[in-house]
């Protein structure tokens, strides 16, 4: 076997944006793994450290390839030689494609007793240098940078995201030789640009990381674990303050800096009078700060600056960055301001003159078609007057902020802003909370709107959105939904179960009169099919994330209820049931099944009880027994009930099948029974589909 010796490879390059960084984190260990395994090296783990100005990998590689036997087995003696023993076309075809000439073929008898040829080669092992070289430059060149432009610089063509300043590559302590659009490999790296700077030797792999730490730069994990551990000693050092670090953000703040220092900044008392969210949304996007929440959950004066630098350079790095804050929170204390001195009906006026989407108007029609299917919705959701005036004053202003200063320097805070500017113009507690939480919930895990009606105005939004495109034949496709109409229907779905409690299929219908009333053409009772299919299969998907079992979820998509909280309840139920009683409910699902394929709707249900034997006076008396069990149950949502009485049915059926030849050649015994199946049958219609759950084995 061969020795091995360990590998690096750093690119290192101007500053690289953090987004594109982390893209290329992801590809490179891939990349180099493909090529070595390709190169036929054998490699160990391979391990990414990248910083700002650098992507490197390090793993231990062979000093060359494996020597190896090839054999290969062709075409059987008699079919590749002719009777004169001279190769046929089987036999060079073969041959050709092996690399080898036909009398280089070898005969010789197989295990299966047959006489084959074979091509056997030898390959000797190959050293490692040269391939390295072509898989390292191979790895520059095939890095990808989506929704980035790549940069040229010097005399040739070659692109990378920004210009290659130097290239450090050993194997060992052996300089791997690598060219690159005029960058020569060598055994140097470089640090921080002020820590650092200049060129710095790199003995061997092993003390890459060293060199790199001696002179100001970090590795990822490193930096990750300097920045968590200053914001924990301030939160700690506050008494119980919370810094906010957005996920997003702070991948980005360690992506930005390669010795990070974790420094506190103040800004003027004044804009704490401004409302958090743009303050906050000023210092994340705009300067990657993180706000600081003092213990009862309120905006302090300070904020968190990660700095590049040593600590000792502290004073003047945060004395920089509160003048940066400062600029900023002024603006976004101008634009909230000037916002407050115009009206909401005034913003709202404006909204005509902003396009929702071309074919269905502009967002002043969305927000008068959202007045109206409020109230179908608190309608349908039984909603006392009070909570359906407060929906529809809510949904008449839930878009004003739109055309408002704040909202068009900080999109994220549309609707939040909106709230603000309501309660300023003296709307009621329940229509500015309306208004700031009905685009939630944005995105998965996201909390619903903490009242009811801004629970009405969210699905009033949503639902105005997805029945507009159905109207105008634009539905989601596999790879494209520009208006997020699947998680519009998934908002929808949450909030009806879990708030609203009512149906989606009784509110499709009003929104798509108020797109009619408008004066768009469409045919209503096709575009409802759609939007009520659309959704329902979002539902279906739903249970199957909550783990229920597909054909469950595919027999209580077959009945008829589908008010989400109600689907959901009978499905874990139906669940539930199953695992608890197996046995019962797969022979009550085969026993369906047959009863269904059997079963004459044409017939009716009206059986002749006197001409019935045991079994079937039997079923019959159950039957009807259960159909009104279940309706009463039923009635009441109690869906355990509801499952306890199907299952009850599980022993006459079986009686009746094992009992009774349905199809009797007297033709009104036969008809007789087959009215008694579709009575049978009568009791799960609404219910779910059991002849599903018999697919199962």
């Amino acid at each position: 076997m061969a020795e091995t010796r360990s590998f690096l490879f750093e690119i290192g390059t101007e500053e690289m944006p953090s987004a594109p960084l982390m893209n290329a984190v992801k590809q490179l260990p891939k990349l180099a793994a493909a090529g070595l395994d390709g190169a036929g090296l054998a490699h160990g783990d391979i391990r990414v450290i990248s910083s700002p100005r650098r992507l490197a990998i390090l793993t231990t590689v062979a000093t060359e390839t494996e020597a190896i036997h090839e054999v290969k087995r062709g075409p059987a003696a008699n079919i590749a030689f002719d009777a004169d023993g001279n190769p046929t076309k089987a036999a060079e075809g073969f041959a050709r494609k092996c690399g080898l000439a036909a009398s280089e073929l070898a005969r010789r008898v197989d295990t299966d007793g047959r006489e084959y040829v074979f091509a056997e080669k030898d390959i000797p092992a190959a050293p490692a240098l040269p391939l390295l070289s072509e898989l390292c430059r191979s790895i520059i060149s095939d890095l990808e940078w989506p929704n980035y432009r790549s940069q040229r610089w010097g005399s040739t063509h070659e692109t990378f995201v920004r210009p290659i300043r130097w290239i450090c590559a050993l194997l060992g302590d052996e300089v791997v030789p690598v060219s690159y659009a005029d960058v020569e490999s060598g055994n140097t790296t470089r640090g921080h640009r002020v820590l650092g700077p200049g060129d710095h030797v790199v003995l061997n792999p092993e003390s890459y990381e060293r060199v790199l730490e001696e002179n100001g730069v970090l590795s990822e994990e490193r930096r990750r674990e300097v920045i968590l551990e200053g914001v924990r000693a301030i939160e700690s050092e506050r008494g119980g303050a919370r810094v906010d670090m957005p996920k997003k953000v702070f991948d980005e703040v360690v992506n930005l800096c390669e010795w990070p220092t974790v420094l506190v900044g103040t800004f003027d008392e004044e804009f704490l009078h401004v409302p958090h969210e743009i303050i906050c949304e000023s210092m994340l996007s705009n300067q990657r700060y993180f706000p600081i929440y003092d213990a009862q959950g309120q905006l302090t004066r300070e904020f968190v600056v990660v700095g590049n630098g040593r600590p000792e350079n502290a004073e003047r790095i945060v004395d920089g960055n509160e003048r940066v804050v400062r600029a900023r929170l002024y603006d976004a204390k101008f634009f909230y301001d000037e916002d407050l001195k115009v009206p909401m009906e005034e913003f709202r006026a404006r909204l005509a003159n902003v396009a929702f989407q071309e074919k269905l108007g502009s967002v002043l029609q969305k927000s008068e078609r959202m007045e109206d299917l409020a109230l179908a919705i608190a309608n349908a959701a039984h909603i006392g007057a009070h909570a359906a005036s407060d929906a529809q004053r809510a949904a008449h202003l839930a878009k004003a902020d739109l055309v408002s200063s704040a909202v068009v320097e900080f999109t994220s805070q549309q609707g939040v802003m909106g709230g603000y500017y309501a309660k300023a113009a003296g709307e009621s507690d329940e229509v500015a909370s309306a208004i700031r939480d009905h685009y939630r919930p944005r995105f998965a895990g996201d909390d619903l709107p903490e009242g009811i009606a801004g629970c009405i105005v969210a699905v009033a939004d949503k639902l105005d959105t997805i029945v507009g495109m159905f109207a105008i034949d634009e539905p989601p496709t596999g790879s494209k939904d520009p208006f997020a109409l699947r998680r519009s229907a998934i908002g929808i779905l949450n909030i009806l179960r879990e708030r609203l409690h009512c149906g989606y299929e009784e509110l499709v219908g009003p929104a798509l009169d108020a797109y009619a009333e408008q004066g768009l053409a469409f045919d209503k009772n096709a575009v409802c099919a759609a939007v009520c299919a659309f959704i329902k299969g979002r539902m279906e998907q739903m249970a199957r994330d909550e783990k229920i079992a597909p054909d469950t979820v595919a027999a209580v998509s077959a009945g008829s209820v589908s008010a989400p909280v109600d689907y959901f309840a009978l499905a874990h139920e139906l669940e539930n049931a199953r695992e608890s009683d197996p046995d019962t409910f797969e022979n009550l699902a085969t026993a369906y099944a047959r009863a269904s394929h059997l079963a004459d709707s044409d017939l009716g249900m009206d059986v002749d009880e006197s001409i019935m034997g045991d079994a079937e006076r039997t079923l019959m008396h159950a039957t009807d027994a259960a159909l009104e069990y279940v309706r009463i149950a039923l009635g009441n949502k109690d869906f355990k009930e509801v499952i306890s009485g199907l299952a009850a049915l599980r022993e006459p059926i079986d009686r009746f099948f094992d009992d009774v030849m349905v199809m009797d050649d007297d033709q009104a015994l036969r008809e007789n029974r087959l009215r008694l199946l579709n009575r049978f049958e009568a009791v799960f219609t609404d219910i779910a589909d059991m002849g599903a759950l018999a697919k199962k084995k």
